[in-house]
């Protein structure tokens, strides 16, 4: 199995987890005399299954970006690096959103309200992130795809 399809399984667990998750709360409690549409019992047994399964993908996930590398460089820190490039792409987003509002001014009397940074360089730091993370991601989508998944 290439770490591409164990990605996408390890999503499929993760949502079939939550649907589990949210059938328990909703068999928690019955009227009495009345029974639960789903057996409780059952839907954890199949939640331990799932959960054992994703347990064991996980595992062999992290040990494959340990070990994998592209360009020389372990997925595992690739991974790490597009995470907080985008972290802070995010912020300096929000941040040059809030810069860059036009504060209406109706009369000559009041405050003006200027931004504290040059928007326009800001911006091209910002432009600058956004296709380091593309890079990276990209590096990434295509080491996945060549990688197999350490059993």
């Amino acid at each position: 199995m290439k770490l591409a399809e164990a990605l996408i399984l390890r999503a499929d667990l993760q949502k079939r987890i939550e649907q589990l998750r949210i059938r328990l709360n909703n068999n928690a409690k019955v009227q009495e005399n009345d029974t639960p549409t789903e057996n409780p019992v059952t839907l954890i047994s199949e939640l331990n299954s799932c959960i054992d399964e994703l347990t064991s993908l996980i595992k062999k996930i992290n040990k494959t970006n340990c070990t994998a590398t592209s360009n020389g460089v372990t997925l595992v820190d690739l991974i790490a690096e597009r995470d907080t490039l985008t972290l802070k792409a995010n912020i300096m987003r929000t941040f040059l959103q809030q810069a860059s509002q036009k504060v209406e001014l109706y009369s000559s009397k009041e405050i003006k309200i200027l931004s504290t940074v040059d928007v326009p360089s800001l911006q091209k730091e910002v432009d600058n992130l956004s296709k380091k993370i593309r890079e990276t991601d990209t590096a990434l989508q295509q080491a996945n795809w060549l990688t197999d998944l350490i059993e």
